[in-house]
């Protein structure tokens, strides 16, 4: 008998309550004079040249396997890579970053295990790591379990800024690999691994830092997605004019081994709405250089 299929919800995540806590959201943040809501990083204006971008995330569940295989520091450089990430995705040099750890009780190597992680992508980024918050809090976090969320705050000049608002149908998407899952689906992961274990390195194999991609493709490139939660499509439509919709070819690129064996128990809809499949790093252009990797066009 074939395994059964499994679905984000059945793991107890839905995308669509997501979406909806967004849409819920928007009146009382644009309220406050937001801009913007809904993409990878926040605006704000500094003065009629500059903004400030900043984008907050976390790790998701995924620190609770990484915790059980002893990969926490990967953890770390996940969580500093996806707000980086972020930031990039209009444009912004990243400047710092702050995090927040938080457990029924903390255990400093943990702490600096995380701590340590997110240090070294600072420093390959040259992002100051400039402090944050650790907390212990028995009666919200189970025992032993640990919580990890950042925020990176960067700065675009206003000629500089990549919106997607000069996107057109006929514009090519171009992809990034990414280097496995992640740190986006591991509810679902977990799940999975219920009924077969996997323990390749593209399964906990950290965030990749997308910096060098974003600063090669300025003055070409008329969006960026940082692809997470919600898939390519999902996070692609963050960032196009509405209306517009982005064609992907599936075909165009392999996927790593770690899809394939989820493969073998997530339906192929489900896996394009909750993974990366591979790529980690969208950005829409005109027209394709020579040597990158063409996945989709805007329709």
């Amino acid at each position: 008998m074939p395994p059964r299929e499994q679905r984000y919800a059945d793991a107890g995540v839905s995308l669509a309550t997501a979406d909806s806590v967004v849409a819920r959201l928007r009146a009382a943040v644009e309220s406050t004079g937001a801009t913007g809501f809904g993409a990878f990083a926040g605006l704000y204006p500094i003065d009629e040249r500059r903004l400030l971008a900043a984008s907050t995330d976390g790790v998701g569940t995924k620190l609770t396997l990484a915790r059980q295989r002893g990969r926490l520091a990967d953890c770390g450089r996940d969580l500093a890579a996806h707000c980086i990430n972020d930031v990039l995705t209009c444009g912004a040099t990243p400047l710092i970053l702050l995090d927040y750890i938080a457990a029924a009780e903390l255990d400093l190597e943990q702490v600096a295990e995380l701590v340590d992680g997110a240090a070294e992508v600072c420093r390959e980024a040259g992002v100051v790591l400039v402090g944050g918050e650790t907390a212990e809090l028995p009666g919200v976090y189970r025992e032993g379990e640990l919580d990890v969320a950042g925020t990176c705050v960067g700065m675009v000049e206003r000629d500089d800024l990549v919106d997607g608002s000069t996107v057109v149908p006929g514009d090519e998407v171009i992809g990034f690999a990414s280097a496995g899952v992640h740190a986006n689906g591991f509810t679902l992961v977990r799940r999975v691994l219920e009924s077969e274990d996997y323990d390749g390195p593209d399964l906990l194999a950290p965030t990749r830092l997308y910096l060098d991609q974003a600063r090669a493709l300025r003055g070409r490139a008329k969006a960026f997605a940082h692809v997470t939660g919600g898939g390519i499509v999902g996070n692609l439509s963050r960032v196009l004019p509405e209306g517009l919709t982005a064609d992907i070819d599936w075909n165009a690129w392999a996927r790593p081994p770690v899809f394939d064996w989820l493969a073998r128990h997530v339906p192929e809809d489900e896996l394009r709405r909750v993974f990366n499949l591979g790529i980690g790093w969208c950005a829409v252009v005109a027209e394709p250089a020579p040597g990158e990797l063409r996945i989709g066009r805007i329709a």
